[in-house]
């Protein structure tokens, strides 16, 4: 891989995007602890609600790992067109659309003001803005001119920011500088092509012409999620996943006959110290069941101390990896053409 090579396929410059992820980390801290948030989201909440679709949901994921074990007011990621029944008044709502011309947040966010939910809007513009303008309902305005799914940094940054006052997670100052400078460091390391020895390259090399199959621990799920969804849409890859120890009671015996086609399979295993003993345990059995049948059985190891850290270490590599997945399979990491056409035809058939 050369410098001319990225160039000449990497149009849109997804290189740079993702080289700078440790810089919009920062820059997206710094915006929302400024953003004008008026009264949101008051006394009395009960339950959080984070509504957005593809990258504009990561975030809700991220929040939700956060807060599972550290605050009674539980946290629920909405990809869909309608909201929990149970969603009303009491009900913090994040309604997050890079483009903010999503349909499902826009529905999403009609209903949640509907049933006059605390309604708040992280987005770059477009009719979502518009709508909460004219409901007076503050937003959280992100910088334009990036791939949604690039911007998480952004997204990220400005939903755990502003849901602070909420104590649903336990992240601190020293977590996000912890966060921003082994994203950075990450960075320096992968973003080199010309190193034999950069982990992203390696990793994509070995998943290049094969199926990548994604396993972690349930505490991981965003960054099980994450990796899926950047090989998706980064390198135009086929990429499913599952979590343990649920896929230990169903999935495991998909592999069972052992055939040839199980070759065509490699598996990256996501780890965390935090993992549940049993579940470490269980990878470790799941591992000794599986590798010999599978191309490649790869492990990738959380890196630093706090969760938010950890995770996103995680999270990054996927990046890296589905980039240079991408240029491997000579295409532009950028464009998804085949989302823009279904968006094309569900606007025809209306």
């Amino acid at each position: 891989m050369t410098p001319s090579t990225l160039k000449k396929i990497d149009v849109e410059g997804m290189y740079e995007a993702i080289r700078s992820f440790s810089e919009h980390l920062q820059a997206g801290r710094i915006s929302a602890l400024g953003a004008d948030l008026g009264a949101w989201p008051g006394t009395g909440i009960t339950q959080v609600v984070v509504a957005g679709m593809g990258g504009s949901a990561i975030g809700g994921d991220v929040l939700s790992a956060l807060s599972i074990d550290h605050s009674s007011i539980p946290v629920y990621v909405s990809r869909s067109y309608t909201l929990p029944e149970w969603v009303g008044p009491d009900t913090a709502v994040v309604a997050s659309s890079y483009s903010g011309n999503t349909e499902e947040t826009l529905s999403a966010f009609d209903e949640a003001c509907g049933r006059k939910a605390r309604v708040i809007v992280i987005s770059t513009g477009g009719e979502l803005v518009s709508r909460a303008q004219a409901r007076n309902i503050p937003c959280v305005v992100l910088p334009s001119g990036i791939q949604p799914r690039a911007a998480l940094p952004h997204s990220l940054s400005a939903l755990l920011t502003i849901t602070e006052s909420l104590r649903l997670t336990s992240v601190s100052p020293s977590d996000w500088d912890e966060s921003i400078a082994l994203t950075a460091k990450q960075s320096t390391e992968m973003s080199n092509f010309d190193d034999p020895d950069n982990p992203a390259l390696k990793i994509a090399k070995i998943l290049c012409g094969h199926f990548p199959v994604i396993y972690s621990s349930e505490q991981l799920a965003p960054a099980n999620t994450r990796w899926r969804n950047q090989i998706h849409e980064n390198s135009k890859s086929f990429a499913v996943g599952n979590l343990l120890p649920e896929m230990n009671h169903n999935e495991v015996m998909g592999w069972a006959r052992f055939h040839s086609e199980l070759k065509s399979l490699s598996v990256v295993a996501l780890r965390d110290q935090e993992d549940h003993p049993r579940t470490q345990r269980r990878l470790d059995v799941t591992r000794s069941l599986l590798e010999p049948h599978a191309h490649k059985w790869l492990e990738i190891h959380s890196q630093g101390e706090s969760r938010l850290t950890r995770l996103l270490s995680l999270m990054y590599i996927s990046d890296w990896v589905s980039l240079y997945l991408a240029i491997l399979n000579e295409t532009d990491p950028s464009p998804v053409g085949l989302i823009s056409r279904l968006k094309a035809a569900l606007v025809e058939n209306d």
